[in-house]
């Protein structure tokens, strides 16, 4: 038996490795109609796929499917062990992906980045600089690192660290975390003992302290005052006393709020769901009947009515966006001079549909998913891709799930320009079809394939058993890829 599978296999190896012949190369997923010039197909589906153009300078070897990928185009070089491995090189530089999204690495002559899930990052920088800085971190455990004003840092936490111009602050300083710590902003210390409930600030002309949540207060001389007793029960603030808006707010939750200057005058009550805001003039601009469902907002440039889940509808300059049965139907437009879009979704994502155009520029571009049965996108270049089924693209549309993740559930995948040039691969290319201007090529393995080219047509039953070809006017038949000569149509 062991021998019959194996005589099977070495026939198929022959047959297919006979029946190669040169022509349109073509791979469906990965290329762009009328890329490729001639060059060599070799199909044993789904164990193999390899096709090649030696005159641009691409080969493309496809084992188990979309499982394995070998791909050279010029100067790049692209191989996927899908979903576990994907790598993509270049003279600019390299990147890997490792199970996306969980690792992944890049370099390039510059830098050179690897993180795992986000929480383990190291950076080096070699731009601008005689020798290289390194950033590690294991978040939040380890993180070393050096800033150009203050130089290395390391932090251990929760033992100890010192951390520069990272995390919005300009200094982080801790010991036994959360027993103690300091952080420095634009000249303000704020330091803590037993995190959250003792802190102290000091700065220019600034003070302030609390004890968490009992009372706290805080004020720096001329731009702010600011005191709470059994937080977030009572908070009062005066804030932009240096500016021509100095605002006063004083919150009572969940019973009242209010916030008052000159430009703005807003009460709740309860907060947050009733209110009214009035302008400096004492003019309505929004009311609150149960936010954020039920509401209403007038402004200068914006307009806003909101009765969810029943009907939503607001304008801001040059954008409408319409809620109709939230969250069943929504519809936002876009019309400016330079830009115009009109993008509807039903239930979110379920179905959505998108056109954009630049009309200064004379491009536009088109996309439409109906999860998680297909996907269609039309790109700037006039190219429109089609494929079935979509899992993940009416959600997800980045460059880590297309070329790790979406290969693997595409059993049909169709490209074609606005020249009428195409290629269609069902089933990872036991079906595929390509047209490139007057020459089109199909194979439907291993039953026949088929080439027209300008100076001719080839079919070939069984890859070659049986094959018929007319070249220059000139008729021939083969059987089991033996010419048949003497034979005259």
């Amino acid at each position: 038996m062991r021998k019959r599978a194996h005589h099977i296999c070495i026939t198929m190896l022959l047959i297919a490795i006979s029946a190669s012949k040169t022509l349109a190369a073509s791979n469906p997923p990965d290329l762009t109609a009328g890329e490729r010039k001639s060059g060599t197909i070799l199909t044993i589906w789904p164990l193999l796929d390899y096709r090649s153009s030696p005159a641009t300078g691409y080969s493309n070897l496809g084992i188990l499917g979309p499982l394995f990928k070998r791909e050279h185009n010029g100067s790049t070089s692209k191989t996927a062990i899908r979903p576990l491995f994907f790598n993509t090189s270049s003279e600019r530089g390299e990147e890997t992906d490792i199970l996306y999204p969980i690792a992944s690495a890049s370099s390039s002559s510059d830098a050179s980045d690897i993180q795992i899930l986000r929480l383990f990052r190291k950076q080096i920088s070699r731009a601008g600089t005689k020798g290289e800085n390194s950033d590690t971190m294991l978040f939040p455990f380890y993180i070393k690192g050096r800033s150009e004003k203050y130089g290395a840092y390391t932090s251990v936490f929760p033992f100890y660290g010192d951390i520069y111009e990272r995390f919005w602050r300009d200094e982080y300083h801790y010991t036994l975390f959360p027993l103690y710590g300091r952080t420095v902003k634009k000249g303000t210390t704020s330091t803590n003992w037993l995190y959250p409930i003792f802190n102290s600030t000091t700065g220019e002309h600034e003070r302030g302290f609390h004890v968490w949540p009992l009372y706290g207060h805080a004020s720096k001389t001329g731009v702010y005052e600011k005191s709470f007793m059994l937080w977030p029960f009572y908070i009062a603030e005066k804030t932009g006393l240096n500016t021509d808006n100095p605002t006063d707010s004083l919150y009572l939750l969940p019973f009242y709020a209010s916030s008052r200057s000159p430009e703005r005058t807003a009460t709740y009550a309860p907060w947050p769901f009733c209110g009214t805001v009035r302008d400096g003039s004492g003019q309505v601009l929004d009311r609150y009947y149960l936010w954020p469902f039920w509401m209403t907002s007038r402004g200068k440039d914006a307009e806003t009515e909101r009765y969810l889940p029943f009907y939503s509808t607001a304008r801001a300059k040059d954008s409408t966006t319409r809620w109709i049965m939230w969250p069943i139907y929504r519809r936002k437009q876009i019309e400016s001079p330079s830009f115009t879009q009109d993008k509807t979704s039903l239930l979110f994502f379920l179905f959505n549909h998108s056109e954009e155009t630049w009309p200064k520029a004379g491009k536009s571009r088109g996309s439409s998913s109906f999860w998680p049965l297909y996907a269609w996108n039309r790109d700037e270049k006039g190219v429109s891709t089609f494929s079935f089924p979509a899992l993940t693209e009416a959600v997800i549309r980045n460059d880590g799930v297309e070329r790790n993740w979406a290969p693997l559930w595409r059993i049909f995948i169709s490209k074609w320009d606005q020249n009428g040039n195409g290629v269609t691969s069902v089933l990872w290319n036991l079906f595929w079809s390509e047209k490139r201007g007057q020459e089109k090529a199909w194979e439907l393995f291993p039953l026949a394939s088929y080439r027209s080219t300008r100076t001719g047509t080839d079919l070939l039953i069984f890859k070659g058993i049986f094959g018929y070809s007319d070249t220059g006017g000139k008729t021939s038949l083969s059987l089991f890829w033996i010419p048949l000569t003497g034979w005259n149509p």
